[in-house]
């Protein structure tokens, strides 16, 4: 208790209050057409295919948008930037309220809900900002634990479609939304960490270098997994087992809170065991559960238990990923977390498409599951070749935090004098 009283006392707590609900309530908008899923593909009568579409456009549309919102926030600072998202996603959702009545009108409110998936990059600058480097790792797992909107999602969402409709549900977010942008403008500061403007060639730098791509490959991996099997899962649920539509979301969300909940103990253990051992327990977690997963299609209880230790597993993944990320990029935190978090969104949208071809054309969902297991040892080879130059230059033994990380400032100073 008394370090986690210091840990508050390092940094400025109402903030990384303020962060937390704003992406919390982002991340349960982002979902809420998976969380919906199977009242409206029933409604809509849709193919397994037009299911993975609408699934993931969202995920794509908010990895995509989380660019512009970090270059927005360089200029009107992090605060004022999540203020305009979540005005943005008022609009959103009141068009999803009026307007949504047709398969187009479903793709179009789809890409939509994107803007909700911006926040993340800012939302964890927003909230790590006013903390020292040894503390970041549990500031952001703190943050990025708002993923328990995806748990309240599709807790909420399913039994509200029931009983006022699916497109009601869009205009109550509307409503809820306005919480958030409360509390941010009464309690939240902007942080001191305030980085210069940086070029577009500065916002991807980290995309020129290996260490970027290794980065986006094992976060795609872990929040790629996490956002687009949260998404997926309610369908999978209804179509699979049979379930009814409030008890697929109630299923999810016992997998999606393992996710959320553990990314805070991710970051923290990561801080102390390393983010690079953590990142191995985690990534081989996820693939021997994965496949099992798959193959146990015929038993409720064994799949509901088998996707919560993956999903735990990813959580803290995700806050293991951004333990790391400010050692390797110090002086850019935020602009690396923000594209690396992007990349990896990306690859949660091909989930719910994987998950849909692989029943349409296969006849099964193991062949979807099978494949994000591979994706999965890809990348945890990856990393364990990659690990021991990282090691050596700007992290300790397991990736902990050196005390002084000569080689990733003289890196991020480089990349930003050239661009």
């Amino acid at each position: 208790m008394n370090s986690f009283q210091t840990f508050l006392k390092a940094g400025h707590s109402p903030t990384l209050f303020a962060s937390f609900l704003y992406f919390a309530f982002s991340c349960c908008i982002w979902v809420l057409n998976g969380a919906m899923a199977p009242f409206i593909a029933e409604d809509l009568h849709l193919s397994a295919t037009e299911k993975g579409l609408m699934l993931s456009l969202p995920i794509f549309a908010g990895a995509l948008m989380r660019f512009p919102l970090g270059i927005l926030a360089q200029y009107i600072g992090r605060k004022s930037a999540t203020l305009v998202e979540m005005g943005m996603i008022i609009v959103a959702m009141l068009f999803g309220y009026v307007f949504v009545n047709t398969f187009s009108h479903l793709l179009a409110m789809s890409v939509l809900l994107g803007i909700a998936g911006a926040s993340f990059g800012v939302a964890l600058s927003l909230g790590s900002g006013w903390f020292p480097p040894k503390h970041k790792g549990l500031a952001m797992g703190l943050v990025g634990a708002g993923n328990v909107g995806t748990a309240v999602s599709v807790l909420i969402a399913p039994p509200l479609a029931q009983a006022y409709g699916w497109q009601t549900v869009y205009g109550m977010a509307a409503v809820a939304i306005c919480i958030p942008m409360v509390v941010m403008v009464l309690y939240a500061k902007e942080p001191p960490d305030r980085e210069a403007h940086t070029s577009f060639r500065g916002h991807i730098a980290c995309l020129f270098e290996k260490d970027g791509w290794a980065f986006s490959i094992i976060y795609g991996v872990t929040f790629g997994g996490f956002i687009g099997l949260t998404s997926f899962l309610p369908t999978y649920y209804h179509d699979q087992f049979h379930v009814s539509k409030v008890e697929a979301g109630q299923l999810t969300m016992l997998a999606a809170f393992m996710g959320a909940a553990l990314r805070i103990f991710g970051g923290w253990i990561s801080d102390r065991w390393g983010g690079i051992n953590t990142l191995t327990v985690v990534i081989v977690t996820v693939a021997i559960t994965l496949v099992p997963c798959g193959m146990a299609s015929a038993s409720l209880a064994a799949t509901t238990v088998l996707m919560m230790v993956c999903f735990a597993a990813l959580g803290a993944g995700n806050g293991a990923v951004f333990q790391l990320v400010p050692l390797r990029w110090p002086l850019s935190t935020a602009v690396a977390g923000s594209m690396i978090g992007e990349i990896g969104a990306l690859a949660g949208g091909l989930v719910p498409t994987m998950m849909g071809m692989s029943k349409q054309y296969g006849g099964t969902y193991l062949w979807g599951f099978i494949g994000i297991a591979m994706l999965a040892i890809v990348a945890l080879a990856m990393m364990r070749v990659m690990q021991v130059r990282w090691t050596r230059t700007w992290s300790e033994k397991g990736g902990r935090a050196r005390v002084t990380p000569h080689y990733a400032a003289t890196s991020t100073a480089s990349t930003a004098t050239t661009s």
